[in-house]
């Protein structure tokens, strides 16, 4: 079964805890505190991967998160972090974020990779808190959740050659005449419900990929026919055979008329993909007889179009249409082919001293981060607060006093009490910090109680 759209949702490890710990030996009576910090979260990958051809393993497994980092150890020790988690994914698969539609990342070389969600910051232990004021400190930090964010992955097919053309058309003939491809052919319409691509030998050490894309019909690229699906997958292409069916069952059909037609969608999907170069190719010459042929050819010259003329069934034809190709194909590289897609990824940063998602040879951009300081607000149970500088804070782990005493005096120093004060803090009201909600007892605070 082909899959080429799936959402998944990536989580980075959390981080591992920093511990409480004292040095208790002989001979040393004055040890201090030891307590180790916690190891970062594993981080999650996505690699592009040429053995992984559809994004079905994404159709029941949606939810990915990558491996915790671990606590801090006695003696200092740094917890391990958690190894990263690496998820294939097909060469030619475009990162989106699920809720923006914004691209991250577009996978369309082999071994690619994009970071997507980076795992969380280890906890300090209580031997980093120590100062010349608080000699045996009983404060340590819990590690930071990782990372998490909603993806969209699309599979755009990549291919040199496209096949586009009505349903009905040959198409799916024509790459199994060409190539080693066994689509199915049938005489009906949207035989071809998936792309399916083939290798074209042209001659010892010379070929192409062909991709055939299911029919298209008038509004396709409103999604009639699920053409919207079908059409991305011309984006990478670099020439186009446009096949035309000279001998169509319908009766007012013309094929004048059914070429412009799929141009007419080609432009209205994407600008790029009118100006894609194309081969207009005439099939089912075995139903027409000779003037018939004639005529046919001179309809398109008349409006400057050249018609090349094949039977995918018969064969006539089709080793001229594949030589051509090849050397439009060699013509294209040699200017530089202008209709390949460039990876839009440019690795923009996702916050304040942070690399976001992106490959990892990106060079680390930094960017502002709108958030404030902190941000002080009133629920209906009290005191809200929020902001970077306050971000490290409500990671305390607050069973013990020590700790207590130090984020109320961090609260002091970075202004926050005196901001609650000035919007009418009063004993007994609620202030929460994170996951911590702290009852305020009195003015002074020299008691505080952790809910």
């Amino acid at each position: 079964m082909f899959l080429d759209e799936a959402k998944i949702c990536v989580v980075g490890g959390r981080g591992g805890d920093g511990i409480i710990g004292f040095r208790r030996e002989k001979y040393v009576p004055k040890g201090g505190p030891d307590g180790g910090d916690g190891g970062r979260g594993g981080s999650v990958i996505l690699r592009a991967d040429p053995h992984v051809n559809t994004l079905l393993a994404f159709r029941h497994k949606v939810h990915f998160k990558a491996p915790p980092g671990q606590p801090g150890g006695k003696n200092e020790r740094h917890g391990a972090d958690g190894d990263d988690l690496i998820i294939s994914v097909p060469v030619g698969t475009v990162v989106k974020l699920l809720h923006t539609g914004e691209i991250i990342a577009d996978l369309d070389e082999p071994g690619k990779e994009i970071l997507v969600a980076r795992g969380g910051e280890g906890g300090r232990g209580n031997a980093r808190f120590k100062t010349a004021t608080r000699q045996a400190p009983r404060i340590r930090e819990k590690g930071a959740p990782g990372e998490e964010r909603w993806l969209k992955l699309e599979l755009k097919l990549l291919a040199d050659v496209g096949i586009i053309g009505f349903p009905n058309a040959g198409k799916s003939s024509l790459i199994a005449k060409i190539s080693a491809a066994r689509p199915k052919v049938a005489p009906y319409p949207f035989t071809t419900l998936i792309p399916t691509l083939g290798v074209v030998q042209v001659e010892e050490f010379k070929e192409f990929v062909v991709v055939d894309i299911p029919g298209l019909i008038e509004g396709a690229h409103e999604g009639k026919g699920l053409g919207d699906r079908f059409l991305k997958h011309v984006e990478r292409t670099r020439l186009l055979i446009h096949l035309i069916d000279l001998a169509p069952m319908e009766e007012g059909r013309d094929p004048l008329h059914d070429y412009a037609v799929i141009n007419r969608e080609l432009a209205s999907f994407s600008p790029a993909l009118a100006h894609k170069p194309q081969i207009v190719v005439g099939n089912k010459i075995d139903l027409l007889t000779a003037e018939e042929r004639q005529a046919i050819q001179e309809r398109f010259a008349a409006q400057g179009i050249k018609l090349h003329l094949i039977s995918a069934v018969t064969g006539e034809g089709t080793r001229a249409l594949v030589y051509e190709c090849y050397q439009q194909l060699q013509q294209l590289k040699e200017k530089g082919d202008p209709h390949s897609a460039p990876s839009p990824w440019k690795g923009e940063g996702w916050g304040e001293g942070q690399e976001g998602p992106g490959e990892r040879s990106l060079q680390r951009i930094y960017k502002l981060s709108d958030e404030p300081e902190y941000l002080v607000q009133r629920d209906e149970r009290g005191f809200v607060l929020t902001g970077r500088a306050l971000a490290r804070l409500a990671r305390l782990s607050l069973e013990e006093r020590d700790a207590q005493e130090y984020l109320y005096e961090r609260l002091e120093a970075l202004g926050v009490m005196a901001e609650l004060r000035r919007q009418g803090l009063k004993p007994g009201d609620t202030i929460k910090l994170g996951e911590h909600e702290l009852v305020y007892q009195d003015d002074n605070a020299q008691q505080r109680e952790a809910c």
